[in-house]
This record gives structure tokens, sequence and C-alpha cells, in this order.
């Protein structure tokens, strides 16, 4: 029951200070959040697609 709850917990508050987050991290690295999500995203795409032709 605890690996449901403790998760769900963590993805509540992450959800719930992602503002604080991202503006934490854009002040000490100068780059947004948003923007390493999409490129992450991406190569998963990629390297799963490459995967997947050969």
């Amino acid at each position: 029951m605890l690996k449901f709850i403790i998760p769900a917990i963590i993805v509540f508050l992450i959800v719930l200070f992602w503002e604080n987050i991202n503006q934490k991290i854009y002040q000490k690295f100068r780059v947004k959040i948003n923007a390493i999500i999409l490129i992450a995203l991406l190569l998963i795409l990629i390297a799963i697609l490459f995967l997947l032709y050969f």
C-alpha cells in the first residue's frame, strides 16, 4: 500500500510546487526546466524509435 501512496504524494507535491522549483532552478542555472524536460523526452523518443527500427 505504501508503494502506491508515497509516489502519489511525491508527484502531488511536485505538481503543487512546480513554479517554485522551476524558479529556483532558473535562478541557479539560467535555464528553464521545461526546456530540459522537453529535450529529455525527445531524446527518449528517438532512442525508442531507433531501437524499434533495428
